[in-house]
């Protein structure tokens, strides 16, 4: 949604303003000069480390260019970075210094900025047709506005996700799909998919085929446990966007009579034989809107879970909370913590079945987090009222 805040900018000997859009939260630019294709990298990269932003009137795909070369100018170690790797650090300073370096390659890749017309669309050389992607990302205007052209790429970059959709069950079986929209965390991790897809269902389901599914996200859970042939499933979630694409996939899948979307805060009112969440995985402070899905600070939703659990679970139902341990391996969580909030909660562990994640950064040894990553088990839990 583009927000109610402008920027402005000299240009032609007059003051220029637009509406300013940002899904980081980030203020707008208090310096921005203007820039086309004869600025080099080497002086961009002067700008956008001294705090001014560029705001670009030369050809788009020459943009695209130059971003990539202050990508590569920010991830060239200096030498002081190559000092404090050589320092031993424990898995926590690792983990600090990775957000920091990356909030600081965000501020600098976001200094490249696009001017874009009320209908979404690029008066620039080049420019391709982006006005679906951002009506999907930013809803309906009626001003000029001004974003950053990182944040332009990852809007169109996800318009392509949701065009072509996640494939999360091949192999022979049924083909299925889930389709994410932007700024709602897509299932690229099939390792959790696969937990739910396996795990044997409680049998208080035969009775009373109810599940909750406590943040809905993209809706790839609720569809997993309909196609196993769950009758009912209410879908809970905070978030408008993660709603009306859970609620798209729902309708896509022909899913409707057995899956319900509403919006809450955790717990739907009533009690289900089984209750099911994948909360954020790392108890860290977002540093954007858009980072909700993967941190989650001090643990709320994760401790807020559980501590509501044993009041919406039927006699004999289960809970089962999906859970990566990598927090623990960061030294952002001891799994001692987790066992307690379990305990506190009245609540049991009836079981838990582990699975190792195969996603590409675990294979990467030049990535800070390696270690953590390598060591990473994600879990099912199957939690009991005691």
């Amino acid at each position: 949604m583009i927000q109610n805040v402008s920027v402005y900018w000299g240009e032609g000997g007059q003051q220029c303003a637009a509406l300013w859009q940002s899904e980081n939260s980030i203020p707008p630019h208090k310096r921005i000069v203007i820039a086309d294709d004869t600025l080099t990298a080497d002086d961009a990269y002067r700008l956008a480390c001294g705090g001014t932003a560029m705001l670009w009137r030369g050809d788009f795909q020459n943009a695209k260019q130059l971003l990539q070369a202050l990508a590569r100018r920010v991830d060239k170690p200096s030498k002081k970075s190559k000092r404090a790797q050589g320092a031993k650090k424990t898995a926590l300073d690792n983990f600090n210094l990775h957000r920091l370096s990356q909030s600081q390659r965000a501020r600098i890749l976001g200094m490249v900025l696009i001017p874009c017309n009320n209908d979404h669309s690029i008066s620039l050389r080049r420019a391709p047709d982006i006005s679906q992607a951002c009506l999907e990302a930013y809803g309906a205007v009626s001003e000029s506005y001004v974003v950053s052209l990182r944040e332009l790429l990852g809007v169109i970059g996800a318009h392509e996700w949701r065009k072509q959709g996640v494939l999360i069950l091949a192999n022979g079986e049924e083909e299925l799909r889930i389709h994410p929209h932007y700024g709602v965390f897509s299932p690229i991790r099939g390792e959790y998919i696969e937990l739910v897809r396996h795990a044997p269902l409680p049998k208080c389901l035969l009775q009373d085929s109810l599940v909750f599914d406590i943040g809905v996200g993209t809706g790839v859970l609720s569809v997993v446990l309909a196609k196993r042939g769950v009758q009912k499933i209410i879908a809970t979630d905070q978030d408008g966007r993660a709603l009306a694409c859970a609620q798209e996939n729902i309708d896509r899948l022909g899913l409707t009579a057995q899956i319900k979307s509403v919006k809450a805060h955790l717990f739907p009112q009533g009690k289900a034989g089984l209750i099911i969440c994948n909360p954020p995985w790392l108890p860290a402070r977002p540093s954007s809107p858009l980072e909700h899905a993967i941190y989650d600070p001090e643990s709320q939703m994760l401790k807020g879970f559980l501590g509501g659990l044993k009041n919406h679970l039927i006699t004999d139902g289960e809970g089962w909370l999906i859970l990566s341990d990598l927090a623990e391996h960061l030294g952002l969580r001891a799994r001692d913590e987790l066992l307690k909030w379990i305990e506190q909660a009245g609540l049991m562990v009836a079981s838990r079945v582990d699975i190792k994640p195969k996603h590409k950064k675990v294979f990467e040894q030049t990535d800070m987090l390696h270690l953590a990553r390598a060591a990473e088990v994600t879990s099912l839990w199957r939690l009991k009222c005691k």
